[in-house]
């Protein structure tokens, strides 16, 4: 397990910024395509919460978000660990951060959407306790999705090792 130290921190700083432009990047080469977001990207103006995950140089190395949705739900936005820090246990602790703070917005459900070309996020989720859906808001019908939710008064799956 890493050491990490985990922040509120403002959307447009340069380290969220860059996190979010590595995992754009990345994703771009999974699809083969710049477009493989449907709906609105999220902005400074709609995420009410952002995290960014430092290793113990101070080096920003994982992030995530939430945008609220209907009242009692928000959606996780920009989940992202860079590459030679996955499996460190950064992305549990990330998303366990981000249902805290949703937690104290009052937001009883999470719901996030991920894709098809993401076989570990999907792992991911699943393993964390999120069940899959149907397509939500932009994401309904769309065959690149993989949406999912957890009900934050549930705790995570018992037996679920976290590393």
């Amino acid at each position: 397990m890493g050491s990490w130290r985990i922040d509120v921190e403002d959307w447009d700083a340069p380290d969220g910024a860059a996190l979010r432009a590595a995992q754009r990047a990345e994703l771009d080469a999974r699809y083969g395509s710049d477009d493989h977001e449907p709906g609105t990207a999220p902005t400074a103006a709609d995420v009410a919460v952002f995290l960014v995950a430092r290793d113990e140089r101070g080096t920003a190395i994982a992030c995530g978000g939430l945008r609220p949705l209907a009242p009692g739900s928000a959606e996780v936005k920009r989940m992202y660990v860079r590459p030679e820090h996955r499996g460190s246990g950064v992305a549990t602790a990330v998303l366990r951060e981000l249902e805290r703070a949703a937690t104290g917005l009052r937001v009883t459900r999470l719901l996030l959407e991920t894709g098809t070309a993401q076989p570990e996020a999907v792992r991911f989720y699943e393993r964390e306790g999120y069940e899959r859906i149907e397509g939500f808001g932009p994401y309904a019908g769309e065959p690149l999705s993989v949406c999912y939710a957890r009900d934050l008064a549930t705790p995570p799956r018992a037996g679920v090792t976290h590393r």
